[in-house]
């Protein structure tokens, strides 16, 4: 009766499971590293009244989300005030279903041929990582003006307009790696990456034609914290202008589901650099099969620094913000994807 259940299908289901809850397992303790860095970096407590060291602050503030009422202005489209934080939450669980976090594993033997740690397994798996975290706009846009408030309509457009001026400069950061590798498969570019620049240096992408990766890795980065509305780049939340933005009128879970999705890009935006620009899985001293602790360990230190940029640096203006993106960073993304494809075409690499 259930021999449709495979050893294939049970890995397969556990992979899905583990990605779906460690997103939002990730999701509670970025809210957790959050407040700790915070306070380090500004020389505070942090949360210490819930749990050991704070450390259940996550679980209190869901628990608080969850009894609070929740409310909508009358003048609100009460369907797509709903559905902007759906089509938000959902985007970046989508975005992040064709990144790979380990090698391929016969899972100590239970397969016969080994299977890879990701949920969507694409040849173009760079542009749909590309093409879905963009569908993540609309969320916000709608949430602003479904709400009929203008501090929200203010919030929605401005992250309308900044994800328009950092989506090219991010999507040339994306093709100059697309180059380099010749491929849009996350498990080809990791591959490609493994071994040792003169027997010292890692063959990661971020060295690779030095300093033309360094300049895409920096590119991307930079367009990353814009892409995910964190500071100093966080114009559509800006409190001190709009009251908070485009979440203005939400509350509950609807409220808490913008601030799951942000999380879980910022997760998704450090995996992508993680393995198009810092070798994925590879590294020393593990095999292949525990290559996905080297995985998080990398994907943890940008996480890390994603926190440290927005307690550090101060918010730009919002004219600084789009100079910055229209003259700064896209010449300088376009020059560099021209080297390397001069490169790649000079060199034949």
């Amino acid at each position: 009766m259930f021999d449709f259940i495979t050893p294939e299908l049970i890995v397969y289901v556990s992979i899905v499971g583990t990605v779906f809850m460690g997103l939002q397992i990730g999701a509670a303790v970025m809210v957790y590293a959050e407040r700790k860095v915070a306070a380090l970096i500004q020389q505070r407590l942090g949360p210490t009244l819930v749990g050991p060291k704070g450390v259940l602050q996550p679980i209190a503030d869901i628990v608080k989300l969850v009894f609070k009422e929740d409310l909508r202005p009358k003048a609100a489209d009460a369907a797509l005030f709903l559905a902007a934080p759906v089509i938000s939450v959902a985007a970046a669980y989508i975005a992040f279903a064709p990144v790979p976090f380990g090698a391929a594993s016969t899972f100590f033997g239970l397969l016969d041929q080994p299977m890879p740690l990701l949920v969507a397994d694409v040849n173009v798996a760079v542009l749909v990582v590309f093409a879905v975290a963009s569908m993540g706009v609309y969320g916000i846009v709608l949430a602003g003006w479904a709400s009929n408030s203008k501090y929200s309509l203010l919030g929605g457009l401005r992250s309308s307009a900044q994800m328009i001026s950092y989506e090219l400069s991010y999507g040339l950061s994306l093709a100059t790696v697309i180059l380099m590798a010749n491929s849009m498969s996350f498990r080809a570019i990791v591959d490609q990456q493994a071994g040792y620049f003169f027997e010292v240096i890692p063959r990661w992408n971020v060295f690779w034609m030095f300093p033309l990766g360094l300049v895409a890795f920096g590119v991307y980065a930079i367009a990353g914290l814009a892409e995910t509305n964190r500071a100093p780049f966080d114009f559509p939340e800006a409190e001190q202008e709009l009251v908070a933005g485009y979440h203005t009128e939400y509350s509950s879970m609807a409220f808490a589901m913008f601030f799951l999705a942000e999380y879980i890009n910022m997760i998704t935006v450090s995996a992508v650099a993680t393995n198009l620009f810092l070798g994925g899985w590879h590294g020393p001293f593990l095999p292949a099969e525990y290559g996905w602790i080297w995985f998080l360990i990398k994907l943890a230190v940008l996480l890390f620094c994603y926190l440290w940029i927005r307690w550090t640096l101060p918010r730009f203006r919002y004219d600084q913000l789009m100079a910055f993106g229209w003259k700064v960073l896209l010449p300088v993304a376009t020059v560099n994807l021209i080297a390397v494809a001069a490169g790649v075409l000079y060199f034949g690499l």
